[in-house]
């Protein structure tokens, strides 16, 4: 991937903030974490706000105005609710420790930070970490609240994959179908002659740009169809997600390269309703949700016709992430029962073709693969994880026995920006935490 490409990348939120109110990346210098904090900044105090602390759907994915927005989803957008359940709270023993802010490691220029300090570096919103099943650390900033859903993002897209690689192992889903069976109204389209699991493991070749500073590309019109941004009064474009995946083109040859492209998550989500006859936000409810033991109602971002966005709708509160990284770290099993199988997790963690993953170019991510939809490591401790724009991930270290939920409200999006601090905290975590059980 070349540089220019990757800095594209990295400014969703900067250029589709700059799109939507008229301004430069240049123009907005972000400020730190301690001045961007909502309550800080006062926005959405007061009935009614002040005119000028008001969010609303044209001015939430601005940045600061985001780590606000990110913990409101569901009083900017419509959503569809993931509930929880009638049965009991699964526990998350409670076992503080006192020594993990203090915990240091080395940033690749030979500085030192302190994992106290990283958060504030990344704009962490919320911060949760098990060792053992155990809550070791947690911590809440800005408008987050251990009961308060935030934006997920693209950690959305390894529930589906999840769900996916279920339905595989099942004998629900033949990976090795053509998408178009399935899914008869892509037959045309560039996702029609690829496999479900090139889809799967985003492999598939079409045309698709995500390059957020060309106005021309196709993300802005998947985002006006999924009712994600504003649509200008001439927009003549596809009015739903399903409309907009019909439109996509093929380019290239399906099964070469990973190619990272949100779009491959809403087809997968497609095949998965029609192969089930459940919609995703049913289905994640009754195969996991329901099963973890989950404190809160998580909830899914639709588009005008209900449609739930798989490539990265999900809100759901901090804890109950936690509790399903925690579900995968012992190979499928949480609250009394086998809720992953045990197969699929193995698949998981074995991760997918790095000769593939390489071309993309991730700096930060050497010899990392990707399978079903998760981020795989491939190092000496398995580490595998759910990853989201901005800072949000679902990271698991079955060696170290942690797993570490996190949200966040990073001004530059791709994960690109805070990997270089994120991981080698998470990393010298881990050794702490093995060395000082």
């Amino acid at each position: 991937m070349k540089r220019s490409t990757r800095w594209q990348h990295t400014c969703l939120s900067l250029l589709l903030g700059g799109l939507l109110a008229g301004q430069s990346v240049a123009d907005q210098q972000p400020l730190d974490a301690r001045a961007s904090d909502p309550n800080v900044m006062g926005w959405m105090q007061g009935f009614p706000p002040a005119a000028d602390k008001q969010i609303n759907a044209r001015n939430y994915l601005l940045f600061p105005q985001t780590r606000w927005s990110f913990s409101h989803i569901r009083q900017l957008l419509p959503t569809a609710t993931v509930g929880r359940g009638t049965g009991a709270v699964s526990p998350l023993p409670d076992a503080r420790r006192d020594d993990i802010d203090a915990v240091q490691f080395k940033l690749a220029d030979g500085s030192q930070m302190s994992w106290e300090q990283s958060l504030a570096a990344n704009y962490t919103d919320g911060i949760v970490v098990l060792h053992r099943g155990q809550v070791v650390y947690e911590r809440y900033f800005g408008a987050l609240q251990a009961d308060r859903p935030h934006m997920a993002f693209s950690v959305t897209k390894s529930f589906i994959g999840t769900l996916a690689a279920m339905l595989v192992e099942e004998g629900v889903l033949d990976e090795q179908a053509p998408v178009s069976y399935y899914v008869p109204e892509l037959k045309d389209s560039g996702f029609g002659d690829a496999t479900v699991r090139q889809v799967m493991d985003m492999t598939t070749a079409i045309r698709y740009s995500e390059t957020y500073s060309d106005p021309s590309a196709e993300i802005w019109e998947y985002s006006r169809a999924g009712n994600l941004i504003p649509r200008p009064a001439d927009y003549d474009g596809a009015t739903s997600l399903y409309g907009f995946l019909q439109k996509v083109q093929p380019e290239g040859q399906h099964g070469e390269v990973f190619a990272y492209k949100t779009v491959n998550s809403d087809v997968l989500a497609w095949i998965v309703q029609r192969a089930t006859g459940s919609s995703f936000a049913d289905l994640l409810q009754q195969r996991i949700w329901s099963k973890l033991g989950a404190e809160q109602d998580a909830y899914i971002v639709v588009d005008q016709i209900g449609t739930q966005f798989a490539g990265g709708g999900l809100n759901a509160s901090l804890r109950d992430m936690a509790r399903f990284g925690e579900t995968l770290r012992n190979n499928g099993r949480f609250n009394g029962q086998q809720i992953v199988p045990q197969a699929v997790v193995a698949d998981i963690r074995r991760g997918g073709d790095q000769g593939k993953f390489a071309p993309a170019g991730y700096a930060t991510l050497p010899n990392w693969s990707y399978r079903n939809m998760w981020w795989v490591s491939n190092n000496d401790h398995g580490v595998f994880a759910a990853r989201g724009i901005h800072g949000q991930t679902i990271y698991v270290d079955p060696k170290a026995e942690m797993v570490i939920a996190r949200f966040a409200s990073n001004p530059v999006a791709a994960n690109g920006a805070n990997d270089p601090i994120s991981l080698p905290a998470y990393n010298a975590l881990a050794q702490h935490l093995m060395r000082q059980p």
